[in-house]
């Protein structure tokens, strides 16, 4: 590897985004309890859709830009679009923190000024792929595994650490979290801009072809390929629950629960940290002895149980043991779908195949968290959870059925040796 402060501040980069939404998540229902003032009545009715349009917002922003930014990084260089992406989001936790001294401009502007930082720290946020690409250029290809596994680590403290901090920040004000986050944002691209050398020489620029930024185009690459269709429809019908958990739960757990800030960050903090356990340390153990389709299916019935067990709590401390159902399940259902789906195809496909698959969870990421506070304010606080359980049910029959023609001794495509162990330390926890 050429250098580590490089590949440092790569780590450091993901890590302080992962956090960042790690710290903001579970506090955004406190920040959007403004409405509760408002005199136009659908805002003040309708706080758990906002909260998911929110979510929502910030997701789709990754799923639009990540190619555009990936193909600015091939035109100008990796260097300015990771610091510009960096210096970018620490202005999002900015203005996210400040909505909070700026009541006094309205309930509907506040809204705004949340939704606009929510949105550049997506559009900032999908630089993801250009931290990739920087690792794939400066690791020689026996190294690189290793380099991509950096970017899971980063993923896995991120998301388990940020949760815990967020809780015990916001002891001391709402706006300590986010500014905290701005915080490191703004160090590490102090850091990046001394020590951070480009790693795309000038040589091997190329000019970005419009086909290659329009998102949409992934998606119809693999939509119609009967051999990932089961798997690409169970994957959609997991991630469209779980990222309604993910963007629901505060508030569910504070309106039936009274639950404080703190109790749900240390809550994601909970899910967080099961989600490493399971995928930094079990999966492998797990693979090796009961195989890929057997998790995926264990894992979605132990998440249905979780998500059902959850919307029918009546009691808060039912809820860990709830949620610790769906995040063991989850740890083992994502990286033995995603190697379920490189098996599935030849060697020379994996790139274009798994990026299509993983633009239909991103959109799922998008619609999840609607989805999720629409059924709330509509249906009842328990409704996203009875849902949810019905889609991974769904998911399960999916999955069990082609996983079962799987078994039958068909003929498979030549594939490339992908186990699910090799894929933990690339997805996205």
């Amino acid at each position: 590897m050429k250098s580590r402060s490089s590949l440092t501040f790569i780590f450091l980069t993901i890590f302080i985004d992962l956090l960042g939404i790690g710290i903001v998540l579970p506090l955004l229902p406190e920040y959007v309890k403004i409405v509760e003032r408002s005199t136009w009545p659908w805002l003040a009715e309708n706080r758990a859709l906002i909260v998911g349009a929110l979510t929502a917002s910030y997701a789709l922003m990754q799923f639009l830009f990540a190619p555009v930014l990936g193909a600015l990084s091939d035109r100008f260089g990796r260097r300015p679009v990771l610091l510009l992406s960096l210096m970018g989001t620490g202005l999002s936790y900015l203005v996210f923190a400040l909505t909070e001294n700026l009541t006094f401009l309205g309930v509907e502007t506040v809204i705004g000024l949340l939704f606009l930082a929510r949105i550049v720290a997506g559009i900032m946020g999908a630089s993801i792929s250009t931290a990739q690409a920087y690792i794939a250029d400066v690791t020689p290809p026996n190294e690189r595994a290793r380099g991509l596994g950096m970017i899971g680590a980063a993923f896995g403290l991120g998301f388990m650490l940020g949760p815990a901090l967020g809780g015990i920040l916001s002891n001391v004000s709402l706006q300590a979290p986010a500014l905290f986050a701005a915080l490191l944002s703004f160090a590490n691209v102090t850091f990046g801009f001394f020590r951070l050398p480009e790693s795309l020489p000038a040589d091997k620029r190329s000019q970005a072809q419009k086909r290659n930024l329009n998102p949409i185009s992934r998606l119809m690459a693999v939509a119609g390929d009967a051999r990932v269709q089961p798997f690409i429809l169970g994957s959609v019908l997991f991630n469209l629950a779980f990222a309604g958990l993910q963007s629901n739960f505060p508030v569910y757990s504070d309106v039936r629960f009274n639950f404080s800030p703190q109790q749900n960050a240390f809550i994601f903090a909970f899910i967080g940290l099961i989600a490493v356990i399971v995928q930094g340390f079990l999966i492998r153990k797990l693979v090796a002895r009961f195989g890929e389709a057997r998790l995926t299916i264990a894992g979605l019935s132990l998440m249905a149980i979780g998500f059902a067990a959850t919307g029918l709590a009546t009691a808060g401390w039912m809820l860990f043991p709830a949620i610790g159902l769906v995040a063991l399940g989850s740890g083992m259902v994502t990286p033995s779908l995603t190697s379920l789906v490189s098996q599935s195809v030849t060697a020379t496909e994996q790139g274009s195949i798994l990026g299509g698959v993983q633009s239909f969870n991103s959109l799922m990421m998008v619609a999840g968290p609607l989805l999720a506070g629409l059924l709330f304010d509509l249906l009842g606080p328990g409704a996203p959870y009875i849902f949810g359980a019905g889609l991974l049910t769904a998911a399960l029959t999916v999955l069990f059925s082609a996983l079962r023609e799987r078994f039958s001794g068909r003929s498979q495509p030549e594939v490339a040796t992908i186990s699910a162990e090799s894929m933990v330390n690339v997805e996205q926890t």
